[in-house]
C-alpha cells in the first residue's frame, strides 16, 4: 500500500530541517524525498490550513480498491471516521507548484455539478502524488457490471441503468460547456477518460463521473527505484480511447452504454451491431443482457441507437453531447 513508497530521507545541504508544513504554496525547490522522519502535510482544496499530515494518511490505509495505468487506488479512514478514496499516480508530467494549482481549479469546477467527483485534498513529493475524494461504498458502475456477471445475474435492472446513463450524459454536458475552455494549461472542456470504472454509483443508484482531468496531469513514466510506479499491472487491451478530446469523450461514453446495454461480447463489434439492428428490433436476435418488454424495450432499442451514433467510427459523425442528453432525456417520455 502507501507505505511502500517510503524510505527513510539521507540529511543533506539540499534537504534541511527548515521546510515550512502549513500553507496553501507548494514550492519546488521542496521536491525531495519523504520518509516516516519527515511529514508533509496534505493540501485541502479551497482551504489554508491543513487538517492532516503524510503520517497520518499513511496510517489510514486499509486496502487497495484497484489500479490502472494511471495509478492505484486505495480506500483510508480519515477525518473523524471518514472514508475516502485516495488515487495515487504512477508518474506526473507537471511540476509541484503546477500540480497544485491545476487540482485546485478542477476541484472548484468540479464542485459546481453535482454529476462530478470532486477532489479534495491532494499531495505531492518526489516519491508520492496523490489526490484524495469522496469514497462511493457501491463502487464503480463496472464493479457492479462485473460482479452480476460473474454470478450469472443482472445486477441492475433497466430503470437503473437508464438513470446512470443520463447522469454521465449531464456530467458530460457540463464539461463540455465549460468556458474558457483553456485555462490553467489545461482543456477545461474535456474528461479524457470516460470508462465504467470511473462511473462511481450512490446507494441511490444515480451516478457521479471521477477522475476528470486527471489524464492532463499524468505522463511518460519515469525511471524511479519504486517497483510499482515502474511497471503498469497487465490488463486487457481496452476498448476505450484515451485521446485528448470531446469526440473522443463521446465515442467512450457510447461504448460505456453498449457495455451497459449488451455486455463486453458487444462493445468491440459496432458495426456487427449496426448491420443486424432491425433483427434486433424484431427480436430475432437476443441483445440485451438483461429482460426488457413493452415501454422499456422500446426505450432500450433507443438507447442503443444513441450508443451506435456516438460509438461511430468517423469523429465527425459522433453527435454533440447536448444533443444525445435531449435524446435520452426523450426516452424517459416514451409510453
Amino acid at each position: 500500500m502507501l507505505s511502500r513508497a517510503f524510505t527513510k530521507p539521507k540529511k543533506s545541504p539540499k534537504h534541511g530541517d527548515n521546510e515550512s508544513k502549513s500553507g496553501t504554496s507548494m514550492p519546488d525547490s521542496e521536491d525531495s524525498l519523504v520518509g516516516f522522519m519527515d511529514d508533509r502535510p496534505l493540501f485541502f482544496c479551497g482551504e489554508s490550513v491543513s487538517r492532516l499530515s503524510l503520517r497520518e494518511t499513511l496510517r489510514a490505509s486499509v486496502g487497495v480498491m484497484g489500479e490502472s495505468p494511471l495509478g492505484m487506488t486505495e480506500k483510508v479512514v480519515l477525518l473523524r471516521g471518514k472514508v475516502y478514496a485516495l488515487k495515487r499516480f504512477r508518474a506526473l508530467r507537471v511540476r509541484r507548484r503546477e500540480f497544485g494549482k491545476r487540482i485546485e481549479r478542477l476541484a472548484q469546477v468540479s464542485k459546481r455539478c453535482e454529476y462530478l467527483v470532486p477532489v479534495i485534498a491532494y499531495l505531492y513529493t518526489k516519491r508520492i502524488k496523490f489526490v484524495v475524494s469522496d469514497y462511493f461504498p457501491m463502487g464503480s458502475l463496472a464493479d457492479l457490471l462485473a460482479g452480476g456477471r460473474e454470478c450469472g445475474h443482472t445486477a441492475l435492472d433497466w430503470n437503473q441503468r437508464l438513470r446512470i446513463a443520463l447522469d454521465i450524459a449531464q456530467a458530460i454536458t457540463f464539461i463540455h460547456t465549460q468556458y474558457p475552455p483553456y485555462e490553467k494549461n489545461m482543456l477545461m472542456n474535456v474528461h479524457g477518460n470516460i470508462k465504467s470504472s470511473n462511473v462511481m454509483i450512490t446507494v441511490n443508484f444515480t451516478a457521479r463521473l471521477s477522475d476528470y482531468g486527471l489524464t492532463q496531469l499524468a505522463g511518460e513514466l519515469e525511471e524511479v527505484s519504486d517497483t510499482w510506479q515502474r511497471k503498469p499491472p497487465p490488463s486487457p487491451e481496452s476498448p476505450y480511447t484515451n485521446k485528448l478530446s470531446q469526440k473522443s469523450d463521446i465515442l467512450n461514453f457510447g461504448i460505456l452504454l453498449l457495455d451497459m446495454l449488451g455486455g463486453p461480447r458487444v462493445r468491440d463489434f459496432r458495426n456487427g451491431v449496426m448491420e443486424r439492428m432491425e433483427e434486433i428490433k424484431k427480436g430475432d436476435i437476443e441483445f440485451f443482457e438483461f429482460i426488457v418488454e413493452g415501454k422499456e424495450r422500446k426505450q432500450a432499442l433507443l438507447v442503443l441507437d444513441i450508443a451506435l451514433k456516438c460509438a461511430d467510427k468517423v469523429p465527425e459523425a459522433r453527435p454533440p453531447i447536448e444533443q444525445t442528453l435531449s435524446r435520452l432525456g426523450d426516452v424517459l417520455l416514451i409510453k
